[in-house]
């Protein structure tokens, strides 16, 4: 992979990452309309860490808060003593299903990074997680609510993200909504619900990595893709809370059916190639 295609691939895993368009079908579908050879299931996943630095630096304080109290809470043998610790015990459990089945369902998921058409329909469904959470969704509970069954139920909409088109802060905020969750609040626990999913999936293609034999050749792509990413991560991040003060999820929605179907427009065209 080129430092070039390294660098507008980070941009566009940051950019989406967070926004719900699903950042792993826009890292399938890029290369695949400009004619680019499909980028390694590795890279994609240890891009992912870059966006992680944007929710370790915007949500720097959650995070201390929550790993204090929850080490305290586990020391002093109350693990449930304050609402920062709870919180962490509720991301935990909430990122339980997604374990389960990436491991069960591994190569599954990583045979449908090559299926780009699949891909374009699965951003459909995104289309409809969004469109559903805004109808349905009753925004009337706020982030001081969130509860042990909350947390599980949005982890369960997680584990659908594992297959690249269906968005995970998309399948998240939605299913957050669903639960009675206003936005802000169903981003927020999104947000922070990534980090133990994308520091697990990259540990995993760290180890693929390995295996290899190709971590230097490919350091220099795996670099620039990552500083890429965390910059534009971050940036979406502030973007996104405040457009969710007072604006819905269907800008998204309309974004996603509309390149899904072009998507499959350009794959009808080219003989479902």
């Amino acid at each position: 992979m080129s430092l070039f295609h390294a660098l507008i691939l980070g941009i566009v895993q940051g950019a989406t990452e967070y926004i719900p368009v699903s950042s792993s079908a826009h890292l399938v579908l890029v290369p695949w309309l400009l004619g680019w050879p499909d980028s390694p299931f590795t890279f994609e996943v240890l891009v992912q860490w870059g966006t992680l630095v944007g929710v370790f630096v915007y949500f720097w304080r959650d995070l201390w808060d929550i790993t204090r109290d929850v080490a305290l809470g586990l020391a002093r043998r109350r693990p449930f003593e304050t609402a920062s610790a709870r919180l962490g015990w509720y991301i935990v459990l909430g990122t339980i299903p997604a374990v389960v089945f990436g491991f069960f369902l591994k190569d599954i998921f990583e045979a449908a990074f090559g299926a780009p058409v699949f891909v374009a329909a699965l951003l459909l469904g995104t289309a409809a997680i969004l469109v559903i959470g805004e109808r349905f969704g009753r925004r009337e509970r706020a982030f001081r609510d969130f509860g042990w069954l909350d947390a599980l139920v949005v982890g369960l909409w997680q584990a659908t993200a594992l297959f690249p088109g269906i968005s995970r802060s998309g399948s998240t905020i939605g299913g957050a909504m669903l639960r009675g969750f206003d936005r802000p609040a169903a981003a927020r626990f999104s947000f922070l619900l990534s980090v133990p999913a994308l520091l697990g999936g990259g540990v995993l293609a760290i180890g693929d990595l390995l295996k290899a034999g190709t971590l230097r050749a490919d350091l220099p792509a795996l670099a620039v893709g990552f500083a890429a990413a965390a910059i534009s991560g971050y940036l979406c991040i502030r973007w996104l809370l405040a457009y969710l003060q007072r604006r819905s999820l269907t800008l998204f929605a309309v974004y996603c059916a509309l390149f899904g179907l072009f998507n499959l427009v350009v794959a009808l065209v080219r003989g479902w190639q």
